[in-house]
């Protein structure tokens, strides 16, 4: 049975200007949620409400339906049935693509469609239009937050190093910068730390928990395999499995050894020690391990 936490605070709904939907509490509000293409069922009844000040973590095994999510969610695929609302604006009634500019994105497509010649600098500008491979003339002042975002992500010394010579980390890093340069009120980030050595990972990680507790931070939602890189900034989780919902709410209420070996299908034994996490397999009688 699903574990969902009561929904509090109800929504304010805004169908007006996005400056408008500033004031709105509710960043995300997913409600029966339907993605089918053909007789394949991708999404079942997805409902899911993201208020601001939490920051989430989303996590299911492969196939568990959560690239179809973030698809919708990003107004990329067209749901079949339900509703989505995201600052105050209604998916099918409002600009999804200017929409779009007030959420951040950081993912594995993303980074593959890097200009392998374009400088960091001009990877934290293209952000501001969200698009890729910029040639326009950025304004003085536009050109000074891109490099505050530099320094901000600990990249100020690759400002005009080329794309195809980053490291993995410093590459990931970097996308955050050119995700923050449109001031997104939501950044998701779809396995960031693909690809990254344990160091990298490691410090990829603590800049993220920096970030999540900056006063202005935007609302984080972290998609993961991995309860490890869910850092204690994180304040809710939601396990998706066989694509639908298994369970959402207060991280500490969904993360549980059953909750978990239920999502991955086998026995998993859950381990928490100071605000990190640790998962591993349980040994059924008779198992070789």
């Amino acid at each position: 049975m699903a574990l969902i936490e009561p929904w509090v605070n109800g929504l304010i709904r805004i169908e007006g200007r996005n400056k408008d939907a500033m004031f709105t509490k509710t960043i995300l509000e997913v409600s029966n949620l339907r993605l089918q293409r053909g007789r394949t069922e991708i999404l079942k009844n997805i409902c899911w409400r993201v208020q601001r000040g939490e920051h989430w973590a989303v996590l299911g095994a492969n196939g568990s339906g959560k690239t179809s999510l973030l698809s919708a969610l990003t107004g990329y695929v067209t749901p079949t049935a339900g509703e989505i609302l995201l600052l105050g604006q209604r998916y099918g009634r409002s600009d999804w693509r200017e929409l779009r500019k007030q959420i951040g994105l950081v993912s594995s497509s993303v980074r593959r469609m890097m200009a392998p010649e374009e400088p960091a600098l001009d990877t934290i500008l293209s952000g501001k239009y969200a698009v890729i491979d910029f040639r326009g003339r950025p304004t003085a002042m536009e050109r000074r937050r891109a490099e505050r975002l530099l320094a901000q992500v600990k990249c100020a010394h690759l400002a005009r190093q080329p794309w195809q010579v980053l490291s993995q980390g410093e590459r990931q890093r970097v996308l955050i910068g050119r995700a923050l340069m449109a001031q997104p009120r939501l950044l998701i980030l779809d396995e960031p730390c693909a690809g990254l050595d344990p160091a990298a990972r490691e410090y990829f990680l603590q800049f993220l928990h920096r970030l999540g507790r900056r006063r202005n931070s935007p609302t984080l939602v972290l998609v993961t395999h991995h309860v490890e890189e869910i850092m204690p900034v994180f304040s809710h989780a939601l396990i998706l499995r066989a694509r639908e919902i298994l369970a959402a709410g207060r991280k500490d209420s969904v993360l549980t050894s059953e909750l978990l070996s239920e999502a991955f299908d086998a026995p998993m034994r859950l381990r928490k020690n100071a605000g990190r996490y640790a998962l591993t397999l349980s040994a059924r009688p008779g198992m070789i391990m």
